[in-house]
């Protein structure tokens, strides 16, 4: 079994801002390098009055944050990477009111920061394509309208699971054939076995080339053979539960950032010890 990553572990690794530049500048140009200006190699020496390297040729200078969410922050790089490895290290996700807390720093700061680290955990995540045995269904996040209208007020989210694999969630327009069997045409190899409920949106999939098959859950058929929607199924009832209790309410317009991180944690189920160090080589 892999070891945990303690929060020790973390504190140990990075007592303070400067072993979490040392250790940016690593990840991101390593600390010997060809230097831009005057193209020789050399190892580029930390500088004392500013957060960046000097090349000891001509002294240029690299700034490790530029480009990335700590660069022109009063927030100490410490607390950045700390928030990141909560994140990592955490099931359900990690509230604002809860980095307010741990971190320090304000409301408005602790959910900026979140927002951003789930940005780059989407981007880290990727979307690699899946194959083998795929679930695919649909799910709805928010409340009916007043007048009984069941879509009215919710947002719609697509997934497809590969069981034993990874997931690719998304938020969508809507519930519509050509709008699912896009997503599905995107990043479902050919020849691979779809199972799905009854809903009209995926009929025809056997004619772009996967062996689909349905349960009908109109008529109490949860499982028949391997066709079931069983592992999609119960991935949305621990995203609405992670929303709830984490969350209690999270908009349209920021969900699809709340998907990529659940997304991310999911795809690194059997890797957490890799979670924090990967999410870091994003930046």
């Amino acid at each position: 079994m892999a070891k945990t990553f303690t929060v020790h572990d973390f504190f140990k690794r990075f007592p303070d801002d400067d072993a979490c530049l040392d250790h940016l500048m690593e990840i991101r140009y390593g600390h010997v390098l060809e230097c831009p200006k005057c193209g020789k190699e050399a190892r580029f020496a930390r500088l004392k009055k500013m957060p960046a390297y000097s090349c000891p040729w001509c002294g240029h200078h690299i700034h490790p944050m530029a480009g990335t969410p700590f660069w022109r922050t009063r927030t100490p790089l410490q607390k950045w990477f700390y928030a990141m490895y909560l994140f990592t290290t955490t099931r359900h996700g990690v509230p604002a009111k809860e980095l307010q807390r741990q971190l320090g720093v304000t409301y408005k700061t602790a959910w900026r920061m979140g927002h951003e680290i789930r940005k780059y955990m989407g981007d880290t995540d990727g979307d690699d394509g899946l194959s083998g045995h795929v679930e695919v269904d649909e799910t709805y996040i928010g409340k009916s309208g007043e007048d009984g209208r069941f879509f009215q007020n919710r947002t719609v989210i697509f997934g497809m699971v590969e069981r034993g694999g990874n997931l690719i969630a998304r938020v969508v327009p809507d519930n519509k054939k050509a709008t699912l069997q896009a997503h599905i045409r995107e990043h479902v190899a050919q020849g691979t076995m779809i199972s799905s409920d009854e809903w009209l949106g995926y009929r025809g999939l056997a004619r772009h080339g996967y062996d689909h098959q349905t349960v009908t859950h109109r008529r109490k058929e949860w499982v028949r053979g391997e066709t079931h929607t069983n592992n999609i199924e119960n991935l949305w009832a621990q995203l609405k539960r992670s929303i709830k209790g984490a969350h209690i309410h999270v908009s349209k317009k920021h969900l699809p950032k709340y998907l990529a991180e659940f997304e991310y944690r999911f795809n690194m189920r059997n890797r957490p010890q890799e979670m924090f160090d990967r999410l870091l080589m994003a930046f």
